[in-house]
């Protein structure tokens, strides 16, 4: 903690990855020349090779050994493994397939789909502001559904997979990027084996095969850095949670969602008319309405606490 209070660089940490992360689509946006299958597979295979490093550096050959011998720890991770991949290959397709707004309004709504889970798994109990944020978040998606003619399917399946994975993660206890870890270890091997298979086959492009020619280097670097934008933010957002209040955490993750939104509309040009416009009032304002409960009952402890 700073002299202050506030550890003002963990503060920083947590709002560059988070920025990092809204940004995201502008990079995947760069990679439209490549299938999202295959992009997602570049992205485990430079991420498990950066992470891993990273973990063997500091903290010596032993970090996976310790990290598997939690009860359940094999079983959960490659469960979350699982997950995360389909997370992060829906989010790659969603962003090139021109889906930014409808991805952003998933990070919208995961928060509230994870309290959901609390409640329902671990039994967790809410007080009546935070079952209203709850039934609000519930309008809106119902809003949604009704305007696009169809369930926001790309949203929902975003939320609930993340969601489903900060669960089984939460379960666990295990470290997050000692967790990132493992995950990448267990994808490792079938990300290098789908790669070389679309390469045998022609349908890979990262080198040249014949006549036909490669994506060339700009492409393979922005492949290989992707690993590195999937780490880096993780890395630093597990040194901000340890360094600043988890409350404040919660606030600044919609930095996120936000900035998706912006790029999705400005930059990308996606549609944002009235009723999308309306549906996500909802969700903001059951986002505000929950957020402001939690900070009131966060200071409300440390006045009983003092």
């Amino acid at each position: 903690m700073s002299a202050g209070g506030l550890d003002r660089r963990g503060v920083w940490i947590a709002v560059a990855a988070y920025v990092a992360w809204g940004l995201m689509p502008l990079y995947w946006h760069l990679l439209q020349v490549v299938p999202s299958m295959q992009i997602m597979a570049h992205r485990v295979v430079w991420s498990a090779l950066l992470v891993c490093g990273w973990l063997f550096f500091k903290y010596g050959r032993g970090w996976l050994r310790e990290t598997l011998s939690r009860p359940r720890a094999a079983g959960l991770l490659a469960l979350s493994g699982v997950l995360i991949a389909f997370n992060w290959g829906l989010y790659i397709w969603a962003v090139n397939a021109g889906h930014v707004v409808e991805s952003a309004l998933g990070y919208f709504i995961n928060p509230l789909f994870s309290v959901m889970l609390g409640v329902l798994v671990l039994k967790e109990r809410l007080n009546r502001v935070q079952w209203l944020s709850v039934a609000i978040a519930a309008a809106g998606v119902l809003w949604l559904t009704l305007s696009y003619g169809g369930l926001p399917w790309i949203a929902l399946a975003l939320a609930a997979s993340f969601g489903i994975y900060g669960l089984v993660r939460k379960l666990l206890g295990a470290p997050p990027v000692r967790g990132l870890g493992v995950e990448n270890l267990y994808l490792l091997l079938p990300a290098l084996a789908f790669l070389a298979w679309v390469e045998g086959a022609g349908q890979g492009h990262l080198f040249a095969h014949g006549e036909a020619a490669s994506w060339g280097p700009g492409v393979a670097g922005l492949l290989v850095f992707g690993g590195v934008l999937t780490a880096l933010p993780l890395i630093g957002f597990a040194a901000a949670v340890q360094r600043i209040p988890y409350s404040l955490v919660g606030l600044l993750q919609y930095i996120s969602p936000t900035l998706q939104l912006l790029v999705g509309v400005l930059v990308l040009g996606e549609p944002f008319g009235r009723d999308r416009a309306v549906g996500f009032a909802f969700i903001w304002i059951a986002l505000a309405l929950y957020a402001a409960d939690g900070l009131l009952r966060a200071r409300r402890s440390r006045l009983v606490t003092a």
